[in-house]
């Protein structure tokens, strides 16, 4: 649905707001804005201005020399145009303006600044326009020349503004609206909107009477079969038709809507649907058999030719409009072309009915033909919009002097639709809101949008256009979005119900998979059941205890016979399963549970432990896999100190690239690179690495509960220190120690530099690390600085560490 600004202040002329106001103004109150495109965008200092003179240049046989008046002084302009001649009033850009730069239907992103200067040494102090270089087309300025510059007509003022002239200082906007607003899919019905949202006076078109003093009924019958699937059926008749154009504001609107105008008779046909929201058709009233109307169902394999020229196949549930002799259109979607408008109309029948909306919308489907009309039609009219839209058509036919209109109207309406009325319980509106509003607030919103109230009943009137208003939880939002949903306050709910959300368990494994995924793991299923060949293949001892298994009483076969006391064989598999498919870079995690019996034979269940294991091979090395890890642990909240072991003890790891991992004092998994010779028994030909954290352990320890803390109001000092430092020793146990002697005003620490060499010597590091002081109270002083530090270096020295600076 789209509308211009002007066509909202024709009904609304007090409305004063900018595009982008408006915009937002009306999606908070629920005519939700798209978007908008301004018409004058990128044009500046255009007028018209008119040719006084035009010669020849001297240089090009192609361009001209024109003295163009434009008001205040007359300026010269070298221009091509071939459409050109002395006496024509045209734009004029101005030097330092702007123009759209429309050029083969691409539009030139902020416009195209116009500059004088020469054009084969003559001097041009502006350019004359085109349609197309003032942001329009030919749409919706049909009098434009096919190729040259826009010509106004001789009442035109010299000197004025062009943009105002042509009517181009407007707004074009794209809403979207739901399919139980039906009101607002007519421009009457926004621009109700637009004056309940911004508090402005409503003047909806003023619809006078019209006709002459015959009556409609002496010239056509009709006959509603099927009241079911058509409620209402109006008609008028008109005579001494005159076929011309329809004037520019009206041919400007229908563009502006994406309509192409046609003629007078037909825009006013569409006029009417994009205005009221209520489709029409006209009829060519000598091609009506016996000068009457049947509204009834197709038969079941009827013909008939649309007015797009194509036969159509009917069955017995499409709605036909049918003259005496024959169907003459298909009720809601398109007429036929044997009772089309031509130049030669004399008589015509206007029809503006009520079909059913659901059927309107499986008959488009099934014969494949969906139109302007019957969007329109399948989101259900109200039948009392249709007398209203049929005799403003009629006094648009009288004022455009297109036609004589005969008095009267035909009317089908058996069964006339009445508003709902709804009880007004404004404690049970302000209880669905959780506001505390006045009830004469609320009515105050109501009124604004035509709602009627009745005192002795208590009831609110709802008109039949409004056909989404019900029951009270619709008056509560109608309340709501006046109100203005940011001034609604928050209010807990009320009531015994509780808020449902995932066991404490279930959401740290959730927090595995999106860590995991976020990470570039794929998730993988491996099996429970594994073979006891499974151990040898990890080199686990034959005293491990990892091989007392359960075993399956009826296992499927060897390869699964006993229940999984470890995650890693399957990911191998996995692993390997996808290397041998030459897969690169293999990423993949499980959560799934191992199974550790408390007793062999089994006297009780064994501990089912969910184990969170992540394998990779090709791109990323140990720590890469340790960063994934460290990621989850934060994630989940675990703030105690983290810390690797390298004496996990792991025999499918490589001896020294694996590490226990620790949080606190609590051992939570371990990580590392798969042992080469375990590799190559897997099939896998290049490093691979894995990680194993115990779920159990990790839910004891993870918390979302969060504390934040402001931004620090004191500097950082920084300090850094350099070590040679023992191979035995880790960074781990440096850190350890530099945290212990640190004292409360350490911020942390960084290792930036680490080095093996020629220059240190044998069995020897060297390495070093950035060491943040902040104080939460105060700034720092040095003495506070050297004190901290000076523990640091005996800490760091009591370990064998020689510190260089």
């Amino acid at each position: 649905m789209n509308t211009t600004l002007s066509w909202i202040k024709a009904y609304v002329p007090d409305l004063d707001c900018t595009a982008q106001e408006y915009t937002d103004a009306m999606t908070l109150s629920g005519t939700k804005v798209e978007g908008y495109e301004a018409a004058d965008r990128d044009l500046e200092k255009i007028v018209i201005g008119q040719i006084e003179k035009i010669e020849r240049h001297p240089d090009a046989d192609k361009l001209i020399i024109c003295q163009v008046n434009i008001g205040s002084e007359t300026i010269q302009i070298v221009t091509g145009a071939p459409n050109v001649k002395e006496g024509d009033k045209v734009p004029v850009v101005l030097d330092g303006g702007r123009v759209a730069g429309n050029h083969d239907g691409k539009m030139t992103e902020g416009g195209i600044k116009i500059k004088k200067g020469k054009l084969r040494g003559v001097e041009s102090n502006g350019m004359m326009c085109s349609i197309e270089e003032l942001g329009s087309t030919k749409e919706l300025y049909p009098e434009a020349p096919e190729y040259g510059i826009y010509i106004f007509p001789e009442d035109a003022e010299v000197g004025a503004d062009a943009i105002e002239a042509l009517g181009l200082h407007d707004v074009t906007f794209e809403y979207e609206i739901t399919s139980n607003r039906v009101d607002c899919f007519g421009v009457i019905g926004i621009a109700r909107e637009a004056a309940a949202t911004f508090g402005k006076k409503f003047h909806p078109p003023v619809v006078t009477p019209t006709g002459n003093d015959e009556n409609a009924a002496d010239y056509i019958k009709v006959t509603v079969k099927d009241t079911d699937l058509c409620p209402r059926y109006c008609a008028r008749v008109v005579k001494n038709i005159h076929i011309a154009p329809s004037p520019k504001w009206m041919q400007r609107r229908l563009a502006a809507a994406g309509i192409r105008p046609i003629n007078n008779i037909v825009d006013i046909t569409n006029y009417i649907m994009e205005e009221y929201g209520q489709p029409m058709h006209a009829y060519d009233y000598d091609q009506l058999s016996g000068h009457e109307i049947i509204v009834r169902r197709a038969e079941k394999g009827e013909k008939f030719v649309t007015l797009d020229d194509q036969e159509r196949t009917l069955d017995e549930n499409v709605l036909v409009i049918c003259d005496g002799e024959k169907s003459v259109g298909i009720a809601g979607i398109m007429g036929g072309e044997n009772s089309m408008i031509t130049d030669d109309v004399k008589t015509m029948l206007f029809e503006a009915a009520c079909f059913d909306g659901t059927n309107i919308r499986l008959s488009a489907k099934r014969i494949g033909l969906r139109t302007d009309a019957s969007a329109k039609f399948e989101k259900g009219l109200d039948p009392n919009n249709a007398e209203e839209a049929i005799n403003r058509a009629c006094q648009l036919i009288e004022e455009l002097g297109a036609g004589e209109v005969v008095g009267g109207m035909v009317d089908v309406y058996p069964v006339v639709k009445q508003p709902v009325r709804i009880p007004f319980e404004p404690d049970r509106i302000n209880a669905l809101l959780g506001t505390d509003i006045s009830a004469d607030q609320m009515l105050a919103y109501f009124k604004k949008i035509d709602l009627g109230y009745d005192e002795v009943t208590n009831e609110v009137i709802a008109p039949t256009f409004r056909q989404d208003l019900f029951r009270t939880a619709d008056l509560a939002e109608e309340v709501a979005r006046f109100y203005g949903y940011a001034n609604i306050p928050t209010t807990l709910p009320s009531g015994e119900a509780t808020t449902g959300k995932l066991p404490f368990d279930l959401r740290v494994r959730a927090t595995a998979q999106d860590i995991a995924e976020f990470c570039g793991f794929s998730q993988g299923m491996m099996y429970s059941f594994e073979s006891p060949k499974a151990f040898d293949k990890l080199l686990i001892p034959t005293d491990s205890p990892l091989r007392n298994a359960i075993r399956i009483m009826n296992p499927l076969g060897e390869d699964f016979s006993i229940m999984r006391t470890q995650s890693v064989n399957g990911m191998l598999t996995s692993l390997a399963f996808n290397y041998s498919h030459r897969n690169k870079n293999v990423r993949l995690y499980e959560l799934g549970n191992i199974y550790l019996p408390k007793a062999l034979p089994l006297t009780e269940l064994p501990d089912e432990r969910m184990q969170f294991t992540l394998g990779m091979y090709g791109d990323g090395d140990f720590f890469t896999m340790k960063g994934v890890v460290e990621e989850f642990l934060e994630k989940v909240g675990i703030t105690c100190r983290k810390t690797y072991s390298p004496e996990s003890g792991k025999p499918f790891l490589h001896p020294g690239r694996q590490a226990n991992i620790y949080c606190g004092e609590t051992l939570v998994g371990y990580l590392g690179e798969v042992h080469p010779t375990v590799a190559a028994t897997y099939g896998i030909g290049e490093k691979a690495y894995i990680a194993v954290l115990d779920m159990p352990e990790i839910v004891k320890l993870a918390t979302y509960d969060r504390k934040y803390q402001g931004i620090a109001k004191f500097p950082a000092v920084t300090r850094d220190i350099s070590m040679v430092v023992p191979k035995s020793i880790l960074a781990g146990q440096i850190e350890e120690m530099i945290i212990k002697r640190g004292g409360q005003i350490l911020e942390g620490c960084e290792l930036f530099d680490i080095y093996e060499g020629a220059q240190i010597k044998a069995g020897f590091k060297s390495m070093a690390y950035s060491i943040t002081f902040r104080a939460k109270d105060r700034t720092l002083g040095e003495s506070d600085i050297t004190a901290a530090m000076k523990k640091i270096w005996n800490g760091l020295e009591s370990m064998g560490i020689d510190i260089r600076s």
